[in-house]
Parts: C-alpha cells; structure tokens; sequence
C-alpha cells in the first residue's frame, strides 16, 4: 500500500471538507479511520515469513455467532500453512469505514457484509467476480442454486454466501386455540380473517388489548424487507430493466394487503423503526409476527410456533443472506483469499456454523447431515424456513439499491400512517424518476 500518495489524498480531501462544522466532524472520523487502517498497513508491512496473512472483516452479531464464526477461523488456519486468516469486527458505522479503506487503497482481503451494497462496491472497483472460480469448483453443486441469483449482476457473480434465512410468521399456538382458530392461514385472506379472530377488546373501550399481527412501522431497510414477501407472492417487482417500478399492479397490491389488515383493526403497528422487537409477542399483545428463525422468540418461554408466508398469486418469502466479497488487492492475495471462501461453502463449515447459530447452511450436503438433522429435529419449526428456501426471492443488488429502499420504504410509512397505497407508491415513484441514474 502507497501509504504516502494515501496521506496525501487525505490531506486533499480535508481541504474540502473543513469548510462547515459537519464536515469537519466527518474529518475527524476520517482521521481517526486513516489512524486505524495505517496500524494495519504497517502491521502487514512487518510480516515477511512466507504466510499470506488475510484480513477479514466482518461485522457478525451476537458476539456468541461470532465466536462460532472465528472458531472456525481458527480451524482454518491450524489446517493451512500457507494462509492464514485474521478475524476483524468492525462495529458501527460499517459502511463509511469500508468505503474510507476502498478509496484510501487498504481494504480488507476479505469483507462479509450485505449482497444490497454489491453495486455500489461494484461501481468503485473494489471487488472481484467469483464466476470463473466457482466454476471450477466441485462443490458448486452442493450449494442451493436459488442463492447465486440474489448475489449475481451484470452477469457476474460478485460474492458467495456465508448463511441463508428467510422470512415466516412466528404465532401463539395458545391465542390460536383460544380463538378458535384450528388451521394456519396459507392464503392472504385466511391470514385477514385469523387476525380478526385474533384481535379482542376485552373492556370494550374500543382499544383491543390484543392484536392480530404486528406490523413495522418505519422506512428502514427492516420495513422494506419484512413486506418483501408479500411483494414477491402478489407477483410484484419493484425494479423493471435496472428502472425503478414501484406502481405495478403486485406492489400496489402488496402494501394495499397491509394497509387492510390496519383498517380492520387487527393490526398494530410497532414503535417507530423497531418492528423486529419482539416484547408484543412474547407479553400476548399480539398472537403473529413476521421474522426469521434469528429470532429472540426462540430464548424465551412463550409457546411458540411458525408457518409460511402466506401466499396471494403464488407462495413466496424472501432470503436474508450474509455474504462474502473477495476485494481486490493482488492476484496472490486474492487467490489465497479464494481458498478461504472455499472452506466456508464445506460441509464441514456450514455445518458447524448452522447448528451453532442458527442459521441456515448454504450447503445441501450439511443440510442433510446426521448431526444437522438431529439438531433440526430438536428445533421443529426449522423445517419450516429450510422448506422456503426454494421459494425464496430476493432484493436487488443493483447499485441504486439504497435510493429505492429509501423511498420505498417512504412508501409503506406513509400507507401504514393513512395515506392509500396508490398514491404512496406514485409519489415514491416520482421522487426516484428525479434522481435516477439508468447509466
């Protein structure tokens, strides 16, 4: 690394920035950073004992995932001695350091982060496509094939997946019973009418006490991704030839199918920004909730089970995949960095890695694996997110991603606040026409 033309492109950057007192904040952070990644250059600078020393860069939580993940770190590098892998943490904020090291020249070898930044990581340079590689690779064939898509653009593939999850709805057998209700919902309007059954006002104040389904209010990433599935089973889209296409007949739909669960009262909405908390659930307020098998649900002693997403025009959920990027350095950094990636697509590591988070394996190999299974069979409702993987969609990865979310997830605010979806969607579709790029 050319630490000096490094500093200098610092120095040049400050010059601009020390102009207003915001700027001079992020100077600081910058700063501080540069101090950070110049410890790292240096520290690589010093090992010269014919080990390829990587650095890897991830952001896994709770710190009980991630003492599973640099286990198998360390397995790794006891079984390797030509390459040997450093696990870093990177807390928050992830992205402006990742980006500060990218265009300061000292990125990680390795990044684990999220598939919906890959255009933009893309549009800098910064990482190299996988596709020549894995397919060469006689393992290709273990791993689900739906999970290549989500990580695939330009007819490249950018990454590789560390985990896979996706979305169902987590209920209370109890509530259920106690309503009535003796058959889980598989379509949109079985799901309406389980939540109105669901829904009681025991003081007849007109304020139920408990709630069909909770719904997350917000226009965070978190909103966006929670009705996902729904946009995907009403045959929606919300991106039509790398344009924006929020007003389609399925996305319309989609979020007019929330927008009636709030009139009919059987829905609540969650605090502003918080809806993967879980506390309405586990105290009885609301009997459904939409999450993933990460879910705090499982640690607690409520009864609990799940179901599928229900389905409109055809069964669908979406997947949430941790991924990994090869960035780019040298060619034999790079190549030592691919047989790391190919460690983590084993059996052996998905395994391990999925029976100790929770996650699920990548690998159909260690899917099927006798202590996978046993492990699976102890925790039932499990099956139900591996029997979604095949129906699993995914968001795009194109590098507008964020603009899209971000108004999109205006969107569905607006509609779970009172406004109709049709309107929502227009004025969200409207806002991305004025910024966006189709290159």
């Amino acid at each position: 690394m050319n630490l000096t033309l490094l500093q200098s492109q610092i120095q040049h950057f400050s010059r601009k920035l020390i102009n207003s007192a915001w700027r001079l904040s992020l100077l600081l952070i910058f700063f501080s950073i540069f101090i950070i990644f110049l410890s790292g250059c240096q520290g690589k600078v010093q090992k010269n004992d014919g080990i390829i020393h990587l650095s890897l860069w991830q952001s896994i939580n709770p710190p009980i995932n991630r003492d599973v993940f640099n286990k198998l770190v360390d397995k790794f590098n006891q079984s390797h001695t030509d390459v040997q892998v450093e696990s870093i943490f990177i807390g928050q904020p992830q992205l402006p350091k990742i980006l500060t090291a990218v265009v300061g020249n000292a990125p990680p070898d390795i990044l684990s982060f999220d598939p919906q930044l890959t255009g933009q990581f893309i549009e800098l340079g910064a990482i190299r496509p996988l596709e020549k590689w894995l397919d060469k690779l006689p393992l290709k064939s273990e791993i689900s094939p739906n999970l290549w898509e989500e990580l695939k653009l330009d007819g490249h593939l950018w990454s590789i997946p560390l985990y896979t999850s996706n979305l169902g709805i987590f209920y209370r057998p109890k509530l259920f019973q106690a309503a009535g209700i003796t058959q889980i919902p598989k379509t949109w309007e079985e799901l309406r009418e389980v939540a109105k059954k669901l829904t009681i006002d025991r003081n007849g104040d007109n304020q139920p006490e408990q709630y069909g389904i909770l719904l997350p209010l917000g226009k965070e990433e978190w909103t966006v991704f929670s009705w996902f599935p729904f946009l995907l089973s009403a045959g929606g889209e919300i991106v039509t030839n790398n344009h924006p296409n929020l007003t389609n007949p399925g996305a319309i739909a989609a979020l007019k199918f929330w927008h009636d669960l709030l009139t009919d009262g059987s829905a609540t909405l969650s605090s502003p920004e918080r809806g993967y908390e879980e506390d309405a659930f586990i105290a009885g307020r609301v009997a459904m909730q939409i999450t993933g098998p990460w879910t705090y649900i499982i640690k607690s002693n409520v009864d609990y089970k799940v179901f599928p997403i229900p389905a409109n025009v055809k069964p669908a959920t979406v997947t949430s995949t941790g991924n990994m990027y090869v960035m780019k350095t040298t060619p034999t950094r790079e190549q030592a960095a691919l047989k790391f990636l190919e460690y983590v697509l084993s059996e052996e590591f998905q395994k391990e890695w999925s029976i100790g988070t929770g996650f699920l394996p990548v690998n159909l190999k260690a899917a099927q694996s006798e202590a996978y299974q046993q492990f699976s069979n102890q925790k039932p409702w499990l099956k139900v997110f591996l029997s979604q993987i095949p129906l699993a969609g995914t968001r795009p990865i194109i590098a507008g991603y964020s603009r899209l979310s971000d108004s999109l997830g205006r969107a569905i605010e607006a509609t779970l606040l009172g406004e109709s979806p049709e309107k929502a969607l227009k004025i969200a579709q409207e806002r991305l026409e004025l910024i966006w790029d189709d290159k």
